[in-house]
């Protein structure tokens, strides 16, 4: 019997360093967000679930982990090799409490798309009793087929007889999303399977687990459909590309050979209403035209140009700001983007954006370069802005408004 002051639900996502089949695999990003952040983002979206654990032996995502407000719990080398049994590690987990759960929940960041709402249903099955453990699987009426000495036989029918989908009973394929257990059942048994087993039976689209490159490539093509639209965007700073974000990546040019560009007096005014807000603003630019300075000096916010790579400059200002990169936004539209789009905890892209960083970005703005993009991304950041601060309201003047930067 739990005691009375036991916590109720606490889930462990271990998330070791090594992985053989894609390497730095909790790390990867699927619709701009680390794999092991998406697991934490997932538990503390499930209501019910006390506290989020990572059991980890890497400090990398440790780090990442611990911004996307898990707890950490240090996993000794002996449980992190490629033997090591997750049971193992949730045991270890465990361990460290203080005081022991009534419930865990053991999710695996490879399921880049677990359901809160699936998860929570689980919990609650468990909770009232119904199931010792409840996991995720979907359900299937594959006809199954196995190859031995090079002759194959069917395993879950007669290939004699061929019956229609409605005539057969379905099956059901574990997506190794979530398994929801009795803590003292597990602990006993040492294994996920005990007791009474139940299914919670979850959308087949969002099945899919990560163990090689192919899979991780349908995961990033796949999050554009199945992550939930986001409006706000909760950072603490916007840095920009300049050509193709603050214009429409054209250039005009007279006879003498002088460049103009087209901006936004809407992205303008979005900036403005960010600089009042005390959001700092950045652009850097592989441009060297006198244009993208003149820009920002009209704006009032940093600017470095003329760098063929931005990674580093985009470093240099963080550490001179103090910032935090998961607590910045960052907006480009092309492949020279994409290393400070790794580097920061929102990517954005702008619609138009090449299918690369598209693929990168947290989140794929509606509008493109040169066409309020800008003034969109400070919308939502300005809406996350209204809602910490309880309003609830945006606090920004119309798109239409005329008097802009």
């Amino acid at each position: 019997m739990q005691p009375e002051n036991a916590l109720s639900v606490v889930a462990v996502i271990p998330a070791r360093g090594g992985s053989k089949g894609v390497p730095g695999k909790n790390l990867r990003r699927i619709g701009g967000v680390p794999l092991v952040a998406r697991a934490v983002s997932a538990a503390h979206a499930t209501p019910g679930i006390d506290r989020v654990l990572v059991s980890t032996d890497d400090t990398a995502i440790a780090a990442v982990a611990r911004a996307a407000g898990a707890e950490i719990i240090e996993r000794p080398a002996e449980l992190a090799g490629d033997t090591a049994s997750s049971e193992s590690a949730l045991l270890h987990a465990l361990d460290q409490l203080d005081e022991q759960p009534r419930i865990l929940v053991f999710l695996q960041a490879t399921s880049p798309f677990i359901d809160p709402d699936e998860l929570a249903a689980a919990v609650a099955r468990v909770r009232a009793g119904e199931a010792d453990v409840v996991f995720s699987a979907f359900e299937t009426y594959a006809f199954l087929w196995r190859i031995e000495d090079g002759v194959a036989t069917g395993v879950n029918h007669d290939a004699a007889t061929r019956p229609r989908r409605q005539d057969r009973e379905p099956h059901f394929q574990e997506t190794g999303a979530f398994y929801v257990m009795d803590a003292a059942g597990f602990r006993e048994a040492g294994h996920r399977f005990f007791g009474r087993v139940a299914v919670a039976v979850t959308d087949a689209r969002r099945s899919l687990e990560i163990d090689d490159l192919g899979e991780l490539e349908l995961a990033t093509a796949l999050a554009p459909v199945l992550d939930a639209p986001q409006d706000a965007i909760d950072v603490d700073a916007l840095v920009t590309d300049f050509d193709g974000v603050h214009t429409d990546d054209r250039v005009h040019l007279d006879r003498d050979g002088h460049e103009f560009v087209t901006a936004s007096r809407s992205d303008g005014y979005g900036i403005e209403q960010l600089r009042r807000a005390g959001i700092p603003v950045l652009v850097l630019s592989k441009e060297t035209d006198g244009v993208v300075a003149a820009r920002a000096r009209k704006l009032g916010i940093d600017v470095v140009q003329g760098l063929d790579e931005k990674t580093a400059a985009l470093r240099a200002w963080i550490a001179e700001h103090g910032l935090d990169p998961q607590r910045i936004a960052y907006l480009g539209n092309d492949v020279n983007d994409l290393g400070c789009l790794a580097e920061v905890g929102w990517p954005l892209a702008v619609a138009d954006a090449h299918p690369r960083v598209i693929a990168a970005a947290r989140i794929v703005l509606t509008r493109r370069g040169g066409h309020g993009a800008v003034r969109e991304a400070a919308d939502r950041i300005l809406l996350s802005l209204a809602e910490a601060s309880g309003t609830g309201e945006r606090t920004l003047a119309s798109s239409t408004e005329r008097e802009r930067p």
